[in-house]
């Protein structure tokens, strides 16, 4: 019998990507896709089931389509699209815990692959140069996104020790970018002008998406145990990555980057969770030392390349006049001006 595969957070744009890829490999048996809403690509092979992971008949799910192998990528990093930073925890946190119970009791499990970010290491000032798997983080997320990947991972770990007879692999995930893939981040840059944190200049990195689907799909049809960064190489600063897009800077400073960022949130330009924004303050790298020598690849796109790829099939407008961006920065400022003084009269 070939390999049977089960995907989580099917209707998503990376697990969808991924089940394409695998359809097209002859060893592949089976694969279900699992999430309450529908995919939005053209599935094939891939037989979708709507079903909550947090709902304990995910293991008759699993037991039923005689799953060998579990690709967990139903972890979301935006709170907007599901209802709030409550339901994105459910989500994330009960939802991982009750999908990798269900999974300890199954017999038939042989590999679980479990979507992580390098999100779990922060940002902040006293960050080192590049982060490594084997590091110890000096000071773990306590809110959001990144503490919910936190827990995911021990979460995973756990689960690991307690199924040895399992490949467990953990993937850490530097920021998506791509042409296709919608993120806040390629939102954030897809932006008129591009607001900053005035005085940081922060280095960043990407993986590109058709890299970060490769990974996925090696990890699922071939065993690589452990954990591992999975980002591009090459680093950019944030004010080089805003040269690259055609746009203007916006420096605002750092107390009112939270307000402009709820802002931005409110009128829908961009889903950029508060907990992130250390990101954009002091920027995070990692090492991908360990994926190019231990689990055997190397990305086809560097950070810059990424970013490129990303300019080039948006297609945007790449040229705003210096008086637009000025006109736009002094709205911001004003909205800024207006609601400190209200909650000054208050």
């Amino acid at each position: 019998m070939g390999q049977r595969v089960m995907i989580t957070g099917i209707s998503r744009h990376l697990s969808a990507k991924l089940a394409q890829r695998l359809e097209g490999d002859p060893a592949i048996e089976y694969l279900i896709g699992v999430d309450t809403e529908e995919p939005e690509y053209d599935l094939e092979r891939t037989e979708f089931v709507r079903a909550d992971i947090k709902n304990p008949l995910i293991l008759k799910v699993m037991e039923t389509a005689e799953v060998d192998t579990l690709v967990h990528l139903n972890v979301i990093a935006t709170p907007t699209r599901v209802g709030g930073r409550s339901a994105m925890k459910e989500i994330n946190v009960m939802g991982s815990l009750q999908l990798l119970a269900a999974a300890h009791k199954s017999d038939r499990l042989r590999k679980v692959v479990v979507k992580s970010t390098t999100a779990i290491y922060g940002a902040t000032a006293r960050d080192p140069a590049v982060f490594a798997e084997s590091m110890a983080m000096e000071s773990a997320p306590v809110t959001g996104y990144a503490k919910d990947s936190v827990e995911v991972e021990q979460a995973a770990r756990d689960f690991g020790r307690r199924r040895k007879d399992v490949v467990t692999t953990i993937l850490r995930f530097a920021n998506f970018m791509g042409s296709e893939i919608e993120t806040p981040l390629t939102r954030y840059f897809s932006l008129p002008v591009v607001p900053t944190a005035m005085g940081y200049d922060p280095r960043i990195q990407f993986v590109h998406e058709d890299d970060a689907v490769e990974v996925l799909r090696r990890a699922t049809v071939e065993d690589h145990p452990g954990i591992y960064n999975v980002a591009a190489d090459g680093v950019l600063l944030l004010s080089q990555a805003i040269r690259i897009c055609g746009k203007f800077a916006l420096p605002v400073a750092l107390p009112l980057a939270a307000p402009l960022a709820g802002v931005m949130r409110r009128i829908g330009l961009v889903d950029f969770p508060r907990d992130q924004l250390q990101f954009l303050v002091y920027g995070r790298v990692a090492d991908n030392a360990r994926m190019k020598h231990r689990f055997g690849f190397h990305p086809a796109y560097t950070t810059r390349e990424a970013l490129e790829e990303f300019v080039a099939g948006q297609r945007f407008q790449r040229f705003v006049t210096p008086e637009r961006a000025e006109r736009w920065q002094q709205d911001v400022y004003d909205y800024l001006r207006r609601k400190a003084r209200r909650e000054a009269e208050v």
